[in-house]
């Protein structure tokens, strides 16, 4: 007997309730913004209300982690879901000469990413800002890797210029006019690339949506307009920086400020763009950053502005102040206002916890474990551990479970390095190796370590061999 006519309409109404009731999901990640380098999180000196808002407005995570301590496996990681010691990419392997902007290791054709799965749900999916993981036109692409709509930098070397001579629209290189490699520039890519994600929005306000913004700020070269640069001038003693591993700055200190502030004013116009959409109550935002901040101190004085808030290390590292990072998640429809969590998660956590808030399925493969109990303020599964498997900076490996932190460094020079062992609970800022005193828990971590990870799949990332 054929369904009746009633009946297939009544399906296709439910199935349209259902989609429309459906959350929107926004993931923002900074690029090497610091552990302490919001108010929430301890900053005295730079000014971000709207993402202080944002987590009085939600729920902040004090013990969130990046996957890797630099861009593209970090990035890798969240889309995937895979932590380092089962990504395919373990560093910012690079693509032809320094200055072709040919990019980094694509991600392969096989990977299923967040887009993908939500995709395959309906959701209209963008991404805006640093890809860092293929090239247009390679298998890495972000519009092959599950995404309608891309807008930004493919390659992380080409983001090291806010005033480009040109940008990626789509798959295809669109000139700047007015922009060279200097201080100031005509067009600013981090408000072009905030422009193109309030699009996207506004013209997929009528669906679920997927927006994906990767803002390539406060990463270097110190670039920003001038105008959003003077509330910070003449606030503190300056020295400026002449240097050339980045663009000089005649007011480091003030510019990078005026940076993490221009990002936070972004973060306002799309919280105030989904309030007159009627959006916000039904949209999930998430706020972290790809990795600590950066060590070249004299372009970001570290110290000055007490980034990591005496935790050890920075970017580079797969110590505390490297790979720390702020989380941030707003969902007033869900989630109590003004709340703290110490759960122990990681960028890798991402893909589960948005497959679980939209309901959309997954495959296995991925590690992450979702924290939307947490979001709600319900019973959370926790992770046996946390690992970290970085072929960069001289080989790095690390692993937490519960308080106890795991450290290996320079593996690349002694694949046989002794093992760091720390309890964070005691010693947050890692000033102590109790190594000597416990040798039953570092064989422990280091059996955890070898049974965690895979040999890497490039010959490049192949760097320990226990």
């Amino acid at each position: 007997m054929k369904p009746s006519a009633l009946f297939l309409s009544l399906l296709a109404l439910a199935a349209t309730a259902i989609a429309e009731t459906r959350p929107n999901i926004i993931y923002v990640m900074a690029d090497d913004l610091g552990w302490a380098e919001l108010g929430s999180y301890g900053q005295e000196k730079i000014k971000t209300p709207n993402l202080d808002r944002l987590a009085a407005e939600g729920i902040r995570f004090t013990q969130h982690y990046t996957s890797a301590p630099v861009c593209a496996p970090a990035r890798y990681s969240l889309m995937t879901g895979k932590h380092a010691g089962h990504s395919v990419v373990r560093n910012n392997f690079e693509i032809g000469e320094w200055d072709s902007h040919q990019g980094q290791f694509p991600m392969p054709a096989g990977e299923v990413t967040i887009a993908e799965i939500l995709k395959g749900e309906g959701y209209a999916t963008g991404a805006f800002g640093k890809w860092g993981i293929g090239q247009p036109g390679s298998e890495g692409d972000p519009l092959k890797q599950g995404f309608d709509r891309f807008f930004g930098y493919n390659c992380q070397r080409h983001a090291h210029n806010l005033f480009p001579e040109y940008i990626i629209d789509q798959d295809q290189r669109v000139p700047l006019e007015g922009n060279t490699a200097t201080v100031y520039g005509k067009q600013y890519a981090p408000q072009l690339i905030a422009d193109a994600a309030l699009t996207f929005v506004e013209e997929n306000r009528d669906k679920p949506f997927f927006v994906y913004y990767p803002t390539i700020i406060p990463h270097l070269a110190l670039q920003v307009p001038y105008d959003e640069l003077t509330p910070y001038l003449n606030e503190w003693e300056e020295t400026p920086y002449v240097g050339k591993s980045y663009q000089p700055h005649p007011t480091p200190r003030a510019a990078y400020a005026a940076m993490i502030s221009h990002m936070d004013h972004q973060i306002g116009r799309l919280m105030t763009k989904l309030e007159e959409l009627g959006l916000a109550e039904n949209t999930v935002i998430f706020f972290t950053s790809d990795n600590g901040t950066t060590f070249l101190k004299d372009q970001v004085d570290y110290e000055f502005f007490h980034s990591v808030a005496g935790l050890r290390g920075l970017k580079g590292e797969v110590y505390e102040g490297g790979i720390r990072v702020p989380m941030i998640v707003r969902w007033p429809a869900k989630i109590e206002a003004g709340r703290t969590t110490n759960h122990l998660s990681a960028h890798y956590d991402a893909l589960a916890t948005i497959a679980d808030i939209t309901g959309a399925k997954t495959e296995a493969g991925h590690d992450g474990i979702s924290y939307l109990p947490t979001l709600l303020g319900e019973e959370q599964p926790e992770h046996d551990y946390l690992i970290w498997d970085f072929a960069g900076y001289g080989g790095q490996v690390a692993l937490r479970q519960g308080n106890w932190k795991a450290v290996i460094k320079n593996l690349q020079k002694d694949p046989e390095a002794k093992m760091e062992l720390y309890d964070l609970s005691e010693d947050p800022s890692e000033s102590k190796n109790l190594a000597d005193t416990f040798p039953d828990k570092v064989a422990e971590m280091t059996a955890t370590l070898i049974e965690a990870r895979d040999e890497p799949e490039v010959e490049k990332f192949r760097f320990w061999k226990y």
